[in-house]
């Protein structure tokens, strides 16, 4: 681990230099705080230990100074001169623990360890939420994409009922989340149900729940994904496959808020954002009959149409840099420059499996191609024969 230790005494400096360096920590020395605060803003160090009283700066102005700057070290104040009003002080500043002299040997390596483990958790839920979000980027700046994210970014705030239609593989799902991150229902769960992949008979059990002994497999209770989300936000994508009868039901907590799990007629009130999807024409699936008016009209408050991507190709190369970016450090491969003619060619090409055929493809070249991705490649690899 790299340590930096401010302190004023050379005596001080010396010994835990000598300590922490015995038990295999790389170990920094600033004789005041003015040289403590350079070295921490120019470094980074898994822990930084500082004196309170020194001249010139203080430890104080020095938590300030680092903790104003964003210093993701852990401090660890330490003082000849301590109280609790000092420490407590220290402690709301953002030091992560305060020690008084004279300094004991295995409370010095307790709380540099458990600083250190913290400091590590810290790294890792910034790593993740970055790849988290990451994840759920919409790339692009073509004027339909705009035009999407101006409509999101007004809407999210509010909890009106929104219908994103759009092709497979458009990124209806990237919309619904974006919507749900910018509300303020964020903190609260995000649940994405697919209608297309959940059998008819069993749809309205995953969406209401049912009591045990509803039915032959029911051994216990189970929520409904309507009561997970609660206080969040609902994802139903691919509303358009949904039943009637589960239709119906759905109809009755949109107007109501209230749903009957499967088995029950006890009312339990839910307090969900809806937000539906589908790559069908509901306008003709009413027509034919197979898709309800009454509820088309609850969900369609805001209606959001994401484009394909042929629709949208001034968007390819952005979305090609962003997947090889992807690409490479979820799997470890080094990012390959893409030349003008063949960032030309996949242009060019018609991608009727959309953002989702993009991404395979850009995979398919990562994996396949030298140290370039050229013209000729992305003729002989983008579409696989079949």
């Amino acid at each position: 681990m790299k340590i930096l230790i401010i302190d004023d005494e050379r005596s001080i400096r010396n010994t835990m230099k000598e300590i922490l360096e015995f038990e295999g920590h790389e170990v920094f020395l600033a004789q005041d705080g003015a040289e403590g605060v350079e070295a921490a803003l120019h470094n980074q160090f898994d822990a930084i230990f500082c004196d309170i009283k020194m001249p010139n700066m203080d430890g104080i102005e020095v938590l300030g100074k680092l903790t104003e700057e964003g210093c993701e070290s852990s401090i660890i104040m330490i003082s000849g001169h301590g109280d609790i009003e000092t420490a407590v002080k220290c402690i709301r500043m953002g030091a992560y623990d305060f020690i008084q002299k004279p300094l004991d040997l295995n409370r010095i390596l307790i709380t540099l360890k458990n600083a250190t483990e913290k400091s590590s958790l810290v790294k890792e839920t910034k790593i993740l939420k970055k790849k988290v979000g990451g994840k759920y980027q919409i790339i692009g700046s073509s004027p339909a994409i705009m035009h999407i994210l101006d409509v999101v970014d007004r809407v999210a705030a509010t909890d009106a009922r929104v219908l994103i239609t759009g092709s497979n593989g458009t990124g209806k799902e990237l919309v619904a989340r974006r919507l749900h991150e910018k509300s303020p229902r964020a903190s609260m769960p995000f649940i994405e149900v697919n209608c297309a992949a959940i059998p008819s008979e069993l749809i309205e059990s995953e969406l209401f729940g049912h009591e045990k002994g509803a039915f032959t497999s029911a051994i216990k209770q189970h929520k409904g994904k309507f009561e997970q989300a609660e206080g969040g936000t609902l994802f139903l994508d691919e509303i358009g496959d949904m039943s009637l009868a589960a239709q119906a039901k759905v109809l009755r907590v949109l107007q109501e808020n209230k749903l009957n799990r499967v088995g029950s007629d006890k009312d339990i009130t839910v307090n969900v954002r809806v937000i539906a999807a589908t790559n069908k024409n509901l306008t003709r699936e009413i027509e034919e009959g197979h898709f309800r008016e009454d509820l088309y009209h609850r969900l369609s408050v805001i209606l959001i149409h994401v484009p394909s991507l042929a629709d949208r190709r001034e968007d390819i190369p952005a979305l090609v840099e962003h997947f090889i970016r992807q690409i490479s450090e979820e799997s470890g491969m080094a990012p390959k420059k893409v030349t003008p003619e063949a960032m030309s060619e996949l242009q060019k090409l018609p991608w009727p499996g959309n953002i989702r055929e993009l991404r395979n493809v850009t995979e398919r070249l990562m994996i396949l191609c030298g140290s370039e991705i050229t013209g000729d490649d992305v003729k002989a690899f983008a579409t696989p024969a079949i």
